[in-house]
């Protein structure tokens, strides 16, 4: 049995706030934009913000997004998966491989089966079924790794 637990922020806004502040804290994005998207998905009908949660216990221990666009500049290529992170201290253990296999699921049950990501990873997300697709440009301008994951329907 998993010593934790895999959540979707939609089924518990309590959580906002505490999550935005963890976000930000590994990613150095406002905490505000956060809580403006996680708020968002509270409300959305559509499939495009979610954000999703890895509890141990009461603890944060990791978590991930939805987004339609992950600071690029190929808008085509959406929605993105974006801020994963795992903590230290509980790493090699599987989890960030759940969580993506989660988000993938979830996304599939709401009509989305092509999910894209941006990473400077270079072989950390094959192991879980991701394709490098090619470079893109950074709205800063620096180019990066897009990946995609399709769904075999």
């Amino acid at each position: 049995m998993n010593e934790y637990n895999i959540i979707k922020i939609k089924n518990h806004p309590e959580l906002i706030r505490r999550a935005a502040d963890w976000f930000n804290d590994k990613w150095h994005v406002p905490a505000e934009e956060y809580r403006k998207s996680m708020e968002e998905s509270l409300q959305s009908r559509g499939s495009v913000p979610q954000w999703y949660l890895v509890m141990k216990g009461s603890r944060i221990i990791g978590g991930a997004g939805v987004i339609e666009n992950d600071f690029h500049k190929r808008k085509d290529l959406t929605p993105n998966v974006c801020a994963l992170y795992v903590e230290e201290d509980c790493r090699c253990r599987g989890i960030a491989g759940e969580l993506l296999r989660f988000i993938c699921n979830d996304m599939r049950g709401i009509g989305i089966d092509t999910l894209y990501l941006i990473t400077d990873h270079t072989s950390f997300y094959e192991r879980y079924g991701w394709k490098y697709l090619c470079m893109v440009e950074e709205e800063e301008g620096s180019m990066i790794r897009m990946y995609i994951h399709e769904e075999n329907v």
